[in-house]
């Protein structure tokens, strides 16, 4: 955690904005969630727990300004909702991955990253340096294959 908060405070003081009591109260809010993929909504109704005096308007410009200076990661899955995650750190070489299951919506991150061969193949071929890739796999989680299985 020591290293999220210090990653926090450098990138609001590089983009030149002060650490409020807000900001600072999403982004643990952020924290004490790493893997939910909230949506402001989400974050908001979490938030309001901590500190009532902080409105939903105040959630979405802070969730906007932590992905300008890349404190959060956007992700928009194909359910039409924009969610959040805490961006990896620099020594991190790629995002993580996402299974999706289309039936309960569950969100599953897969850490592995097998893709660098494919990317080297890119890059030569196309001559493009690529910085960073999106994976999603659709499909049914264990739950969800389990209870087609039990209900077939």
């Amino acid at each position: 955690m020591e290293k999220y908060l210090k990653d926090f405070k450098e990138k609001l003081n590089i983009g030149g904005y002060k650490i409020t009591n807000q900001r600072k109260t999403i982004y643990e809010v952020l924290l004490n969630n790493i893997g939910s993929h909230l949506s402001p909504e989400e974050i908001y109704e979490l938030v309001k727990l901590k500190d009532s005096d902080i409105g939903i308007a105040t959630v979405y410009r802070t969730t906007k300004l932590f992905e300008e200076v890349e404190i959060l990661n956007k992700i928009i899955f194909n359910d039409g909702c924009t969610r959040y995650e805490i961006a990896q750190f620099e020594d991190d070489s790629h995002s993580h991955h996402h299974l999706l299951c289309t039936n309960c919506r569950k969100i599953i991150e897969v850490k592995m990253d097998l893709l660098n061969e494919l990317e080297e193949l890119i890059e030569k071929e196309y001559d493009f340096e690529i910085h960073n890739h999106s994976l999603k796999f659709y499909g049914l989680c264990k739950d969800c294959k389990k209870e087609e299985i039990n209900g077939s």
